[in-house]
């Protein structure tokens, strides 16, 4: 069944504005560039991940965007049976994690399976000195001991609510909406 769209929560310049303001956050806490790598989970977090990169190589006035990578972590979730069976896209990681801090990017934090799944899928590459999470839209809800450290927007979910995340790259425009039945009204 397919939810209505309750809301929009962001469009094109409002996802910018957030993705410059997150990357301002991730110089800020690591005081510049050194070291840092960029990890996007497959597919909406690996678009934001090269964005990111893009926009702090922009800020810092660097020549050319920080490392960025790609992570399919399909094979470490512990949720596929309820999920179903999904085909695997490729991990490509193209540069060292030892001694780096890679920022792992996400589109939506919900439950804390997806990025417990990417943690476990990383540590199989290499061990980076830190890993930080970012993430576009903070939901709610979880079920694991899992936080973001840089986030666009909060949004508090009920259960029966969805967060959907569409970006240029893949579905060819910006757009965060959240999902629901008309008969539950947003939380305030």
């Amino acid at each position: 069944m397919v939810k209505p769209v309750k809301a929009t929560l962001l469009e094109g310049a409002d996802m910018n504005r957030a993705l410059t303001r997150m990357a301002h956050e991730i110089l800020e806490r690591n005081r510049g560039v050194e070291g840092l790598a960029l990890v996007g989970v497959v597919t909406r977090g690996h678009a934001l991940a090269k964005r990111l990169a893009a926009k702090i190589a922009e800020i810092e006035k660097l020549p050319a965007p920080l490392p960025s990578g790609s992570l399919d972590v399909t094979l470490y979730r512990d949720d596929s049976a309820t999920r179903g069976p999904k085909a695997s896209a490729a991990s490509e990681l193209p540069f060292e994690l030892a001694g780096r801090t890679v920022i792992l990017v996400d589109d939506v934090l919900y439950t804390g399976r997806t990025v417990r799944a990417a943690l476990t899928a990383l540590l199989d590459y290499g061990r980076p000195e830190r890993i930080q999470l970012a993430v576009l839209v903070d939901r709610g809800l979880r079920e694991l001991p899992i936080r973001a450290d840089f986030v666009g927007k909060n949004v508090p979910t009920s259960m029966r609510e969805a967060i959907r995340v569409r970006v240029k790259e893949v579905d060819g425009e910006d757009r965060v909406d959240i999902l629901g039945d008309d008969t539950e009204g947003l939380a305030e």
